[in-house]
């Protein structure tokens, strides 16, 4: 991985989840009323976190779960619930806050919410990890080496969303990309699941991991494809 394009990418999305897109992020995964697009958008966010925890043990007890990317916290509150001890982190401080705040009661005392980067070793070693669309805007090899810094600190598996390359995602970032560069979200860098594949082959931190299960949600605007890893 090419630490300078991790980091410069890393403070792009700091910056525009943290104060360009907070307002409508917290919308967007709230219950209000979103436009026609958001709730494409909200519908395939929900169906892909359907999809992520039901790859994980139903009976989550004396296991310790990072959600890697955890925004405002949906995915790690589901996680607690089955008795997870869950670590939740996001580049983005107001977007934690705002998941602070969400925090059932009852479940507090299982989710340690942090704002920093995924990848900082203090976070310590986890059973599984969950990577929903927080690794989208880093180019294949940047992301799947992340991964692999990630794997090296995981036991059991790490499920993870990418974009998928398609033609009609890359007419809608070239479209994204027209806008001034104040206005607009840092784009996606679209994944080839073979691709993915060969870097994971390739790296000797992934040494003894496999692919596994792979599923892919469309709904409207959202276009993600899940990919579990596991560790025999």
């Amino acid at each position: 991985m090419s630490d300078t394009s991790y980091q410069e990418r890393r403070g792009q999305i700091e910056h525009y989840f943290d104060r360009t897109a907070a307002s409508a992020w917290a919308k967007l995964t709230s219950d209000a009323p979103v436009g026609r697009i958001r709730t494409t958008v909200r519908a395939g966010r929900d169906q892909m976190r359907a999809t992520l925890l039901s790859w994980l043990p139903a009976d989550l007890h004396g296991k310790r779960i990072l959600d890697a990317g955890c925004g405002t916290g949906a995915l790690a509150v589901e996680a607690a619930r089955r008795g997870a001890e869950v670590v939740g982190i996001d580049l983005s401080p107001t977007l934690v806050d705002l998941a602070r705040t969400r925090l059932p009661a009852e479940l507090a005392h299982r989710i340690d919410l942090r704002s920093g980067d995924m990848l900082d070793a203090s976070l310590g070693h986890f059973d599984h990890v969950v990577a929903m669309d927080s690794i989208i805007h880093y180019q294949t090899d940047d992301a799947v080496s992340a991964l692999a810094q990630l794997a090296q600190r995981t036991s059991n598996t790490i499920v993870f969303t990418f974009a998928p390359r398609t033609p009609l995602l890359a007419a809608m970032i070239s479209v994204g990309r027209l806008f001034p560069r104040g206005d607009r979200a840092p784009w996606l860098e679209p994944m080839a699941e073979v691709k993915i594949a060969s870097l994971m082959a390739a790296n000797p931190a992934l040494a003894g991991w496999q692919c596994g299960r792979t599923q892919r949600v469309s709904s409207g605007f959202y276009k993600s494809q899940a990919m579990e890893w596991t560790r025999p």
